[in-house]
């Protein structure tokens, strides 16, 4: 049906001097020439190539997960600002994955980042079939019964509880504890105290 639909289109955007015919490809220019061309388009099999993905499938949900659940560059790929300039490491594919550094002014940098947000309303992972939020709650319980499963209930008081109970407790007196700041492994450095210099008297 592709190959149908497709050779059709093109028929007609040549009968609508809709195709720019030049070098290599001018005599097609000739009505008698294009339809001779045209002719074994039908009687060739359009066969897709497709083969199994390098790695497995597991390679593929990983590769595809760090673009749904990551940023577009992680922190510890970032080595310095300065002078309005920032330098990041990149690995180069071309010469087997080596890592290199790259200075990008800082609106250049910017302008890249930006390209990997998605505009207002688009979303990274969509849910369809029987996880589709419209019927997903008259769907899933069918899809149990088919199973032959129940799916686990959860009482809610005991998940309420579970929500007011906070996650770290101070391992002194037992308080709630709360996170202020989260700081990398080059954060801490630069706050860590200065080591202790020992004179000899």
């Amino acid at each position: 049906m592709f190959r149908g639909k497709f050779v059709a289109a093109l028929k007609s955007a040549f009968q609508h001097d809709q195709l720019h015919l030049s070098g290599d490809l001018a005599l097609l220019a000739q009505p008698q020439i294009f339809a001779a061309w045209l002719r074994p388009l039908f009687r060739k099999d359009w066969i897709v190539y497709s083969k199994p993905p390098f790695g497995g499938p597991d390679y593929v949900l990983q590769y595809l997960g760090r673009y749904t659940h990551r940023v577009a560059i992680s922190n510890h790929r970032l080595v310095s600002l300065a002078d309005d300039q920032v330098t990041f490491r990149w690995r180069d594919s071309a010469h087997h994955n080596e890592q290199k550094l790259l200075t990008l002014s800082l609106d250049e940098f910017l302008r890249r980042f930006l390209l990997h947000l998605l505009p207002k309303g688009f979303v990274r992972i969509r849910h369809f079939g029987f996880l589709a939020n419209r019927r997903r709650s008259t769907l899933l319980p069918l899809c149990f019964a088919a199973l032959g499963t129940v799916p686990s209930q959860i009482d809610p008081q005991s998940s309420l509880a579970q929500e007011s109970d906070p996650l770290w407790r101070c391992p002194k007196c037992g308080g709630p504890m709360a996170v202020i700041e989260r700081l990398t492994a080059a954060q801490l450095q630069l706050r860590s105290p200065p080591p202790l210099v020992t004179t000899a008297a």
